[in-house]
């Protein structure tokens, strides 16, 4: 095991305590040779990634405002319709976990990806006085009906085992036959992060998609499962989901020096950086990494009094880190205290045992990652922090295997 590193004061939940009082927190096993190789690290250039903000005309949000009924937060984390289930996922340092009742679990035309906390959205733990856990999920559309991509709105309130939640469709607000209508957001959704009011959706070959909690709008329910947006009746659909959230802003990604397009794999809030920044990482597989792919984390500033990604002074967002990982698989990632996470998925082949996920650490000066071999259930995704509690969260995707668990970051 390895000595905890440093760590700016925690305050230590009964959750955790009860945890290592049950075993949960065990050994972490620090393995070399039974998976992928430690990633070596090279600095590049970080003003060579950018952004640019386009944002959705604000007369379609607004006329949206006036046809539909604005809900709050609270409301739909109330609202819950689903309960999840208690369950004891294979995972290092478990300090919480859960998962998602049968037919979430166990489904095929819905896949799970991105998560983040209200630990995020406003850094007290909490928002609109609910504990918040959400989730993406990305549309196999095998019914043959593009549904797009969805957030799972979790109540951690008075549960972490047995919680309650919702589906709310992610919506792209657009104009049809004259008037406001929205259509599906058709992206893999593999990562998402939560800043105030704003939830950033990662974009895998376009960038960011930002969607704002204060436009959430039920719609009309019933006989619906295949309509979206504005019906010639004037009721507003979303396949059967009653709320929407709807689509705000967008930043495109290019790149200069050379530097080959950013994959937007997944993308995690650091509330230990200053300022409060985003980090991003791309997914390749094996074979990509074998056929000279580069693999990279960047990591770019946000601006607490607007929530949006910091400009430079001509408009243009730039990275303030970069750097070529090649680290195969990688789901999802995140730094704390400047030291960054990575998960890892190791294939579906469940007879396998080094088909478990994999999570890697890694500090700035070190010259390749630190393997924590089989930490993770197999097909681990998406990363987000919990300060308040020192928990690492993080959601596993295969049918049937599907969990949610949390882990206790100082312990790695």
């Amino acid at each position: 095991m390895r000595t905890a590193r440093p760590r700016t004061p925690t305050v230590r939940t009964p959750l955790v305590v009860l945890a290592a009082v049950l075993g949960l927190l065990a050994p972490a096993a620090v393995v070399a040779g039974a998976g992928p190789a430690d990633a070596a690290i090279t600095k590049l250039t970080p003003g060579n990634f950018r952004w640019t903000l386009s944002r959705t005309p604000a007369s379609l949000v607004s006329g949206l405002d006036a046809a539909l009924p604005n809900v709050s937060m609270r409301t739909v984390v109330d609202d819950g319709n689903r309960a999840g289930t208690a369950c004891s996922p294979s995972v290092t340092h478990r300090v919480a976990s859960f998962c998602w009742n049968a037919g979430d679990r166990d489904t095929t035309a819905w896949y799970p990806q991105g998560i983040t906390t209200s630990n995020d959205a406003l850094g007290a733990g909490t928002y609109e006085g609910r504990r918040v856990l959400m989730a993406s999920w990305y549309d196999h559309a095998s019914d043959g009906v593009a549904k797009g991509s969805r957030v799972s709105a979790v109540n951690l309130t008075s549960s972490t085992t047995r919680p309650t939640y919702r589906h709310v469709l992610l919506a792209e607000p657009v104009t049809k036959d004259g008037k406001p209508s929205f259509k599906p957001v058709n992206v893999h959704a593999g990562g998402l992060a939560w800043y105030g009011n704003l939830l950033y959706v990662v974009d895998t070959t376009g960038g960011l998609r930002v969607f704002d909690l204060d436009h959430l709008w039920r719609v009309t329910t019933g006989d619906g499962p295949t309509k979206v947006g504005r019906q010639p009746d004037g009721s507003y659909r979303a396949f059967d989901y009653k709320y929407v959230l709807p689509q705000v802003a967008k930043y495109s990604d290019s790149t200069a020096g050379g530097y080959p397009q950013l994959q937007h794999s997944s993308v995690a809030l650091d509330r230990t950086s200053s300022p409060d920044s985003l980090v991003i990482s791309e997914y390749r597989s094996k074979a990509d990494v074998a056929d000279g792919h580069v693999v990279r984390t960047v990591r770019v500033g946000i601006d607490y009094t607007d929530r949006l990604l910091r400009e430079s002074s001509d408009g243009v967002v730039r990275a303030t880190e970069a750097y070529r990982t090649d680290l195969e698989s990688v789901q999802g990632s995140t730094a704390i205290d400047g030291e960054f996470f990575f998960s890892q998925s190791d294939g579906s082949d469940f007879s396998d045992p080094n088909s478990e996920g994999d999570l890697h650490t890694w500090r700035p000066g070190a010259s390749a990652t630190t393997r924590h071999g089989n930490a993770f259930p197999p097909g681990p995704e998406d990363l987000s922090y919990d300060p308040t509690r020192d928990a690492l969260w993080s959601l596993s995707e295969y049918p049937g295997r599907r969990s949610v668990f949390a882990v206790d970051a100082s312990s790695f």
